[in-house]
């Protein structure tokens, strides 16, 4: 004769036993999609527009997804366009997030699962998965939210702040004077290390670029550049042997985002650490930098691969290879998965989207610290509601 617990009063309920008491489950009330534009205060330029290939920077469009649960409960995440696709975004995320009302909002992987099969006809990568990833990153940020921890705590964090590095400042269209006293300030700050952008037209002009910069901070302070795609492999070797001398951190983009054999060669050919991903929006495209052996520091961008739950699979894979992480962009995120991950990595500073949120992340000694907030520590401020162009809602307030 077999005993069941229907057959014993003592263990009635043997899993309240062991956790002192039953799960206490949720469903997905209500969902909130909202469309801003965030101007930029100054147009921006990189190789890109210098070589011809897109027009300056004036704005970036955000996807931001807001949700509450019956018990109360709320979570917030963001997706975002450069240039183009933000319409796109929007649109996407309109006809997929109903799929969310009435989902216990714990379960993210098969959430996750349901809202690919929903829009699958456009596929598992691009515009599709950076709809999902504002709607993964809200329920993120609710799961962290309800367990009272920020989300670098609730991952399993490593460390409670992460080496920090200023881009913002080192855009091409701004004198090298400027980019000078951007990189003194952004050190008085706080901020660990500088990153400057390269890949003009003339080499000439990104070697004294560099040069300047490099004696300016002098031997000690991380300085990274940045191509942004713009070098074919042969002006990827030769800039990469001259740039050895300046100590670099790393270099990053110098070949097409998708040229993972180019990588692999110019990381096998320099002394310098070699860095991209920024640009992929899959694990999938990400894995063939990682089985090429093409980079030292991987880039991914969570809105832009979908969300935390496809960078987290891309994180196991990266430290699985032993590379180091620098996250592209979004620091609002970036700096709790950054603080989840094994290896000492890096996190970029961009104080662009500051007008967006009430709060501010905190910048000192070289590192960003991760916010004791619960979640990604962030809430949407009356200027974000203010650039907001369209909003849509699901389920019931």
């Amino acid at each position: 004769m077999t005993l069941t617990a229907a057959d014993s009063p003592g263990f009635a309920n043997p899993l309240a036993a062991l956790s002192g008491g039953e799960a206490t489950l949720d469903a997905i009330r209500h969902v909130r999609l909202s469309s801003l534009t965030l101007p930029l205060a100054t147009p921006i330029s990189d190789a890109k527009v210098l070589t011809g290939r897109q027009k300056p920077m004036t704005e970036i469009v955000f996807l931001f997804a807001e949700m509450i649960t019956e018990q109360g409960h709320s979570g917030i995440g963001f997706s975002y366009s450069k240039r183009a696709g933000g319409t796109a975004q929007y649109a996407h995320a309109r006809e997929i997030a109903e799929n969310l009302v009435g989902e216990d909002p714990n379960d993210i992987g098969r959430i996750y699962e349901k809202l690919l099969w929903a829009g699958a006809s456009v596929g598992r990568s691009g515009v599709a998965t950076q709809a999902i990833a504002a709607l993964d990153i809200a329920l993120y940020d609710l799961k962290a939210k309800r367990a009272g921890l920020p989300l670098a705590k609730l991952l399993g964090g490593y460390r409670d702040s992460v080496r920090t590095y200023n881009t913002s400042g080192g855009f091409l269209q701004a004198p090298i004077e400027e980019v000078k006293e951007r990189a003194t300030r952004s050190l008085a700050e706080g901020i660990g290390g500088i990153k400057i952008k390269v890949g003009h037209p003339d080499h000439r002009v990104d070697l004294a670029r560099v040069t300047a910069v490099r004696e300016h901070l002098g031997p000690g302070v991380p300085l990274m550049v940045d191509a942004n795609q713009q070098w074919d492999r042969a002006a990827a070797i030769r800039m990469g042997r001259a740039f050895e001398e300046f100590d670099l951190t790393w270099i990053e983009e110098p070949l097409d985002a998708y040229d993972a054999a180019g990588h692999a060669q110019l990381a096998a050919s320099l002394d310098t650490p070699i860095a991209t991903g920024e640009m992929l929006s899959s694990v999938a495209e990400h894995l063939a930098l990682i089985e090429h052996h093409s980079v030292d520091i991987i880039q991914p961008d969570a809105p832009r691969i979908g969300g935390i739950t496809p960078f987290l699979r891309l994180a196991a894979l990266a430290d699985q290879a032993g590379l180091q992480l620098a996250p592209h962009f979004a620091m609002e995120i970036h700096l709790h998965l950054a603080a989840a991950y094994p290896r000492e990595p890096w996190v970029e500073h961009f104080e662009w989207l500051n007008p967006l949120f009430n709060e501010r992340l905190e910048t000192r000694a070289g590192r960003m610290i991760v916010p004791s907030r619960p979640g990604l520590g962030f809430t949407l401020s009356d200027q974000a509601r203010a650039w907001t162009t369209d909003t849509v809602e699901f389920g019931v307030k």
